[in-house]
């Protein structure tokens, strides 16, 4: 109770210093001088199974993780968690323990003025049952971000990305489910940014592919919002088949390339964007190829809201290609492009200031 309180005395405060941040339109954001989100997935909540421990089985982010990211440029953290151990039993209240984890991280971002993604990290599963199956229904998706809305409802740092990376559900199956939710999340009068992935692990590579299970392009496009206050989430990687699995980059001109179109397709249909996955290994090519998609974003702020590194967080071991958590008190090669890339013009914009102040 502690710890809540906390919180909620944190919020009572941001709600005076940030009352002018709370009318900030989604488009202003997105036309500034550049995309104003830029960080980092910090993972571990993610971790263990739905019944693990905290602390043995799976972790939130130290102070001392996020005051580093921070130091790096970075103002925006997506923070992965499991949909299942924030709610035990579908339809009934989040659990109170892994509720307070998720606000002292969001009261910790605050304090370096970071914003924060929540990301549902199940791949639209609950467990081991799909959403859209007789097990986990759409309702039930929609009655999960009604509840978990309701925390953090009027703070904009505070981000809703509905789910990470759908993958074995038919894209229309999956538009029912994220308009639902969109409408419960507005029903209950938040208002904050949500982000809404697509199908096939919502690659870039593949929003405009047809398959088996429907294209995202011409689907999400029937995507809802009575606020108007979205923005569609994408991943990309760069080794060959794009899964960001393989310590090799030679999918990095076609992942340049699908960054490309994908924001054409953006501006074409007036959508804005939201790379929430991406990452490389310390190869040098593979950072050029780091340095190079980067600056393609920059370039298009109009349709980009933003962009978080996968990954790092105090679990991750250095083996990982991806990783850019420091490892013995030094940085990783990837983290010069993008600490230099999450300082880019960014103080110079007050519609990036006002969203992560």
């Amino acid at each position: 109770m502690k710890r809540q309180s906390t919180y909620w005395r944190a919020a009572a405060w941001r709600a005076l210093v940030l009352a002018s941040a709370i009318s900030l339109s989604l488009a202003e954001v997105a036309n500034a001088a550049g995309p104003c989100l830029r960080g980092i997935n910090l993972s571990g909540a993610e971790f263990g199974d739905a019944g693990g421990t905290y602390g043995k089985n799976y972790i939130y982010p130290s102070e001392e993780n996020i005051r580093y990211f921070s130091g790096k440029g970075m103002n925006t953290i997506r923070l992965p968690f499991r949909w299942q151990r924030l709610q035990p039993e579908l339809g009934k209240p989040l659990s109170d323990e892994e509720l307070t984890h998720i606000k002292d991280t969001v009261v910790l971002a605050e304090k370096y003025h970071m914003a924060i993604v929540l990301d549902p990290h199940d791949g639209a599963y609950y467990g081991k049952s799909r959403i859209g199956t007789a097990d986990v229904s759409e309702a039930q998706f929609a009655e999960f971000w009604a509840r978990l809305a309701a925390e953090f409802s009027g703070d904009p740092h505070v981000i809703f990305g509905l789910m990470n990376e759908p993958y074995d559900i038919a894209a229309e199956d999956w538009l029912k489910a994220a308009n639902l939710a969109i409408r419960a999340i507005r029903a209950g009068g938040a208002e904050n940014i949500i982000l809404v992935p697509g199908t096939y692990w919502t690659g870039a590579h593949s929003w405009m592919s047809d398959g088996p299970l429907g294209q995202n392009a011409a689907t999400l496009l029937k995507v809802r919002d009575p606020k108007n206050n979205l923005a569609y989430e994408v991943h990309q990687y760069f080794d060959a088949d794009f899964s960001g699995t393989h310590a090799e980059c030679s999918g990095g001109q076609k992942a340049r390339q699908a960054i490309t179109d994908v924001g054409d397709w953006a501006r074409k249909n007036n959508r804005k964007l939201f790379l929430g996955e991406f990452g490389v290994p310390q190869d040098t090519a593979c950072i050029a190829d780091l340095k190079a998609l980067l600056e393609t974003i920059a370039k298009n702020g109009d349709v980009w809201l933003g962009w978080t590194y996968w990954v790092a967080g105090e679990w991750w071991p250095e083996t990982e290609p991806l990783n850019v958590q420091p490892q013995k008190g030094r940085d990783r090669q990837q983290m010069a492009t993008l600490s230099a890339a999450a300082r880019k013009d960014v103080a110079k914009d007050a519609a990036c200031k006002a969203l992560t102040r």
